[in-house]
């Protein structure tokens, strides 16, 4: 019989059944779909086995199709509240003796058969007894029904097992916990049939799986078709190897995000007091008042009122010829059929792939003929040589997922690129090696600043100005072959392209195509044009800058006539400000020298002999005085001259409309 603990464990584990995986479908947003299925006998349970992070996947994603169908499904959830397991109720150490584990069930009922006859009895004790000639034995005490004590040797005895359910299921699990503890970071979910007999059960959820990744081949040869040849890179990380599996990747990215699921979520209520259990605070009752201390009182108050897989994979050729070197493509016959699926495109491998856990499969998806034209292509400035490149049209019918591609000529490996989905009909460049004969310089040239527009409303002068702009590219080709180079400039969402037409547009640049001969050279102006709003107050604008509104062509004739009449309207307030500097200026220095002479009259006066010098001052005074009489006039004069102009001036700007 099985002595060890690792025998009961293994028993127990019999009663749930895995299912196999059987297909695979890999996506590009971070999961896979997978099917599994297999028998399940009559009292089993099928089970599935996850790692715990994939369990949220399954639990969102689950279709089970069972005949009979399908009773529940159980799982064992995380509890952020019980980060810890209880403690088994038994101790089951490593290499523990049967005898010494059934001594931890001192009265529980036990049976089994010994020496060919049937015994039950409550276990009394359990010990490793010595044996006369070295080692020991199993010693197993019983009371038995009779009321006798019976010592047994548990290596004569078979069929072992608790007579009660529930110390039995005690058993199980503390043998489920210990499985658990071996993959702490595992879930089983048991899938419970409803009926009898045995069935077939297929499970079918996405789970999360490494991005399957295309690489490519494309073969150039310099007259006639281009070859295309691509590869699907799968990682097999579930953990288990993959026999005979049904194998599909998928070009596209469906919509997928995380729920925890699997984690029990707690809410936090409100807490709320029972009613009526509030205790009754003590009251203090104040002493009747006389009347005076009610008058007190009432004075005092008035004092103081308040103020957030491995797979069967072809055969790959790339062995090279001895020289002259003639390039071919894997002699490999790709064995997967396209379709379209729903918004999505899919490739099924015809052939099931098999593929030990943690193994990768490179898989042929496509190899054939595709549209391509070479040529030259310049987007980066920064770069004095363009770049050789072959514009792909996807005349396979098939949708290419993107990925990194090998080019080659001829003559043998010619550089790397990489491409984007190219859906069938799409065209696409991709570039792969420099081309260091071919040269371009890049000049910027301003152009001139043009009023295309001019309105005016409640005082407010809007123009509407157009600034050109010209990038000059000059090429220069030293090779002895004409070439053709696609110069990509880039567009901005402020600036229209005026010349020349583009060739093709992207969402981010303008390309033109530019016709190189053989050790010659080209150049190609691309002018465009942004156009500017501004609006500015009309009080704010000097008699010159009107004058020059006034002589845009785009300003009509009502227009310039009221414009030219604000701007004579603002010459004459400028020229009477002129004329009242002038007269300040003027009376500042006459009141400086009246002061001067006041001074000089004071100090003479009382000097003998200087009455004559005296009279002089006061003749000079007397006439500075009359000036001044006639400069504050002016200045009044002027004042009101400006009031009455400016006056003038807000009607004029009131009613200016165009």
């Amino acid at each position: 019989m099985m002595s060890t603990v690792s025998a009961l464990l293994a028993a127990g584990l019999l009663q749930a059944a895995p299912l196999p995986v059987k297909r695979v479908v890999v996506y590009k947003n971070g999961v896979a779909f997978y099917e599994r299925s297999g028998a399940v006998k009559p009292g089993e349970t099928a089970a599935l086995d996850f790692r715990a992070a994939e369990v949220d996947d399954v639990l969102k994603s689950l279709v089970l199709d069972a005949p009979g169908g399908v009773a529940r499904v159980r799982y064992e959830f995380k509890d952020p509240q019980q980060p810890g397991a209880l403690p088994p109720p038994v101790q089951i150490n490593a290499q523990q003796p049967l005898v010494a584990l059934l001594d931890q069930w001192r009265g529980a009922r036990l049976q089994m058969q010994y020496q060919g006859s049937p015994v039950s009895g409550v276990i009394v004790s359990g010990r490793l007894a010595p044996l006369p000639n070295q080692g020991q034995k199993q010693e197993l005490t019983l009371l038995l029904d009779s009321g006798a004590f019976a010592v047994y040797d548990l290596d004569a005895a078979s069929g072992i097992k608790f007579a009660e359910e529930r110390i039995q299921k005690q058993l199980s699990d503390a043998l489920a916990r210990m499985a658990k503890e071996l993959a702490p970071d595992r879930r089983i979910v048991f899938i419970d049939l409803a009926g009898s007999g045995e069935r077939r059960v297929t499970a079918r959820y996405l789970a999360p799986a490494p991005v399957w990744k295309s690489t490519y081949r494309l073969l150039l040869p310099d007259p006639g078709e281009a070859t295309l040849e691509g590869w699907a890179i799968v990682e097999n990380a579930t953990g288990e190897d993959w026999n005979q599996v049904a194998l599909s990747v998928v070009s596209g990215k469906p919509v997928s995000f995380l729920t925890r699921l699997l984690e029990a979520r707690y809410v936090q209520r409100k807490e709320v007091d029972l009613p009526g259990i509030e205790p009754a605070a003590p009251q203090v009752h104040a002493g009747a008042m006389t009347a005076e201390g009610k008058a007190g009182v009432a004075a005092s108050r008035k004092m103081m009122s308040p103020i957030r897989g491995r797979v069967d994979k072809p055969d790959a050729a790339f062995a090279a010829a001895p020289p002259p070197m003639e390039m071919e493509m894997s002699s490999v016959e790709p064995a997967a059929e396209a379709r379209e699926a729903g918004e999505l495109f899919e490739y099924s491998f015809s052939a099931p792939v098999n593929a030990r856990a943690g193994e990768s499969l490179l898989l042929p998806f496509f190899q054939g003929k595709i549209a391509a034209r070479k040529l030259l292509i310049y987007a980066d400035r920064s770069q004095l040589n363009p770049r050789h490149a072959a514009e792909l049209t996807n005349s396979t019918g098939k949708t290419l997922d993107g990925g990194p591609i090998t080019v080659y000529h001829s003559s043998g490996y010619s550089g790397e690129a990489m491409m984007e989905v190219l859906k069938s009909g799409e065209k696409r460049l991709v570039s792969y090696a420099v081309d260091q004969a071919v040269r371009v310089t890049t000049n910027y040239e301003s152009g001139e600043e043009t009023i295309r527009s001019l309105k005016a409303s409640r005082g407010v002068l809007t123009t509407r100005t157009a600034i050109q702009r010209t990038t000059v590219y000059t090429v220069s080709n030293a090779d002895a072959k004409e070439k053709t180079l696609l110069i990509e400039h880039a567009a901005s969402p402020q600036w229209k392209l005026l010349k020349p037409k583009a060739d093709e547009t992207t969402p981010a640049s303008y390309r033109f195509s530019v016709a190189l001969p053989a050790q010659g050279g080209a150049k190609l102006a691309a002018v465009e044009e942004h156009e500017v709003e501004s609006s500015t107050a009309v009080t704010s604008l000097t008699p010159d800058i009107l004058v020059s509104y006034v002589r845009n062509r785009a300003l009509s004739a009502a227009a310039r006539q009221q414009l030219e009449a604000i701007a004579a309207k603002k010459r004459e307030i400028a020229e009477t400000d002129s004329e009242l500097r002038r007269a300040e200026a003027e009376l500042r220095e006459l009141g400086s020298e009246q002061d001067r002479l006041r001074q000089n009259i004071n100090t003479l006066r009382n000097v003998a002999g200087q009455q004559e010098m005296v009279n002089r001052y006061a003749a000079e005074l007397a006439k500075g005085d009359v000036r001044i009489a006639q400069l504050r006039d002016r200045m009044s004069e002027l004042s009101r001259r400006r009031a009455t102009l400016e006056n003038e001036l807000n009607a004029l700007i009131e009613k200016l409309e165009f």
